[in-house]
């Protein structure tokens, strides 16, 4: 019974898509707050830590008040939670850094390889069917990444290479998330996750460490955090609607969003 109220959920395509739309805005405003305060001064290791300690917070917060806060999982389960939460905090780091040199419209598009990776990831590692449509979609995407990446020419970055391992470990950090959906609370993913950032990154934040002079600076030092912890809700509840593969391309929204924001707070136009 329990498996077939899983699936039952995982063909309500419709709303997992809503709730992928809504975590990627969230996301781009994390992103953007990010860029803010690293131009700034602030250390992109002491934003790392805040996004993931912040979130840890309200994850404590929001399981006692559900009386969810400690739920058992099993070893082998844990070992991919583990996995799930390394690669992300590896993600967040190499993003922040790479904010620090490339535009908003620069960085998302990059990693937007990510949800590429899924499609071509998900027939092997979930078994998921992956359609001809798909697989142009994959070409075409593919090709639109060299042409902003452009590794062959004079306008390369290197910090483009950090926005293309990031992919990967999104891509991976996705394919772990539906694969745990269902046998894994979603607060539970993140209460595991924020700790293990928590914990990695508390000492070299606190070597780095800048004390905000403004009430501006204090409010995107915690609402990146916050906003971390409400898209990542969104975006694990949304893998309980629908599969992987379909929820993926969804995830180029955030091209949108960061370019908006790129335009209004930093006036910056894609080239």
């Amino acid at each position: 019974m329990a498996g077939l109220a899983i699936a039952q959920r995982q063909d309500r395509a419709g709303l997992g898509i809503g709730l992928t739309l809504a975590a990627w805005f969230l996301f781009s405003l994390v992103d953007t707050s990010v860029k803010w305060l690293v131009l700034s001064g602030f250390a992109a290791i002491q934003l790392a830590f805040m996004r993931y300690f912040v979130a840890l917070i309200l994850s404590v917060l929001s399981g006692a008040s559900t009386g969810q806060l400690f739920q058992p999982v099993a070893k082998s389960d844990l070992i991919l939670v583990a996995f799930r939460g390394s690669l992300l905090v590896l993600a967040t780091v190499l993003n922040f850094v790479a904010l620090n040199f490339l535009p908003l419209s620069v960085t998302s598009t990059i990693l937007n390889a990510a949800p590429i990776l899924v499609v071509v990831l998900a027939f092997p590692l979930l078994g998921e069917r992956v359609g001809p449509w798909r697989i142009a979609a994959v070409i075409v995407g593919f090709v639109g990444g060299l042409i902003v990446i452009r590794p062959f020419g004079d306008t390369f970055h290197w910090a483009s290479l950090l926005m293309v391992i990031n992919a990967f470990c999104v891509a991976l950090f996705a394919i772990l998330t539906r694969k745990l959906s269902g046998r894994i609370a979603p607060q539970t993913m993140q209460l595991y996750m924020s700790a293990l950032g928590s914990a990695v990154l508390l000492i070299p934040a606190v070597l780095s460490w800048t004390t905000p002079q403004s009430p501006l600076g204090w409010v995107l030092l915690l609402g990146i955090g916050a906003a971390a912890w409400a898209g990542h809700e969104l975006y694990s509840r949304a893998h309980l609607f629908a599969e992987t593969n379909v929820l993926g391309p969804f995830g180029y929204s955030f091209i949108i969003y960061l370019t908006l924001t790129g335009f209004i707070v930093f006036g910056t136009v894609p080239d």
